[in-house]
């Protein structure tokens, strides 16, 4: 039996890099005493997110990094044993990326760039265009950035992948055209708990979901990070406000168990599903 200790961060991270690299090392030195194996931390962790989804300005959006810089070596050395995800704006072919790395000390073992764009975000960020899961110490793992989980299709190309945990990062935002006067009641906030358990159940894996809190430009961040298990059940959860969701298990036993009669990816019927292989769909 290996338990693995999951932690996914619910936290403000704003635009100054510096604070942020500090921030983070201090939760991975406390994270660190407490035995956790991956931690989650959430979209926009290093150089915030934009602050307008309807009209962002690409000039004052978000610094972005280069993939190889300084900030990602300072991560891995603080990293040591423990596999973090954690995401920021990518700099590279002369745009900026929504991105996110996972790494631990022994260097990066997997990236992602965000394919799906809500709204205006395609002012800010160019688009990725695929999604792979990786190895890494505590299994196969796969990456989505908040508005990829909306889309069944993500999840799915990571659990064909091998994926057997799912680290979703957002920076997910109460809704901006249907405010709500208490988060719970938020359409935005229904959804992204809904997505959460749903992208674990359907594909019988393990999920752990970071978001940003706080306030950014016309923007609230949700919170509400948790852990989900493969049967969609949530092990573990905060709250709007800034917090850790840590959940303990046997990843590999769970995805089994949860598998052990109905088997959601082998029990596919991709000779009925036509309209998903034509070639507008991109399949």
């Amino acid at each position: 039996m290996t338990v693995t200790r999951i932690a996914a961060v619910a936290a403000h991270f704003g635009a100054d890099i510096a604070r942020a690299l500090d921030k983070i090392a201090g939760i991975i030195d406390r994270l660190a005493q407490d035995g956790v194996d991956l931690l989650v931390l959430p979209d926009a962790s290093l150089g915030g997110y934009i602050g307008d989804l309807r009209n962002p300005d690409p000039a004052a959006g978000p610094e972005a990094i280069d993939p190889d810089g300084p900030e990602f070596r300072l991560l891995c050395r603080l990293a040591g044993d423990m596999t973090i995800c954690v995401g920021y704006a990518e700099r590279a072919d002369g745009v900026r990326y929504n991105a996110a790395v996972c790494l631990t000390g022994d260097g990066v073992l997997g990236r992602h760039r965000k394919v799906h764009q809500p709204a205006g975000e395609h002012l800010a960020y160019a688009a990725g265009d695929r999604f792979a899961a990786f190895d890494t110490p505590v299994g196969r793992i796969g990456m989505l950035i908040d508005y990829d989980k909306t889309f069944p299709e993500s999840a799915r190309a990571l659990a064909l992948d091998g994926a057997r945990t799912i680290a979703a990062l957002s920076a997910w935002p109460a809704s901006v055209t249907d405010r709500a006067s208490r988060m719970p009641n938020d359409r935005q906030s229904r959804l992204f708990d809904l997505y959460d358990q749903a992208r674990a159940a359907e594909n019988q894996v393990v999920l752990a979901s970071s978001n940003q809190t706080g306030i950014t430009g016309n923007l609230r961040f949700l919170g509400q990070a948790k852990v989900v298990g493969p049967g969609g059940d949530v092990l573990a959860k905060t709250w709007s406000k800034g917090g850790l969701a840590v959940a303990d298990l046997d990843i590999d036993a769970e995805v089994e168990r949860a598998r052990r009669v109905l088997r959601h990816l082998d029990e596919r019927r991709v000779d009925a599903y036509h309209n998903l292989m034509t070639e507008k769909s991109g399949y």
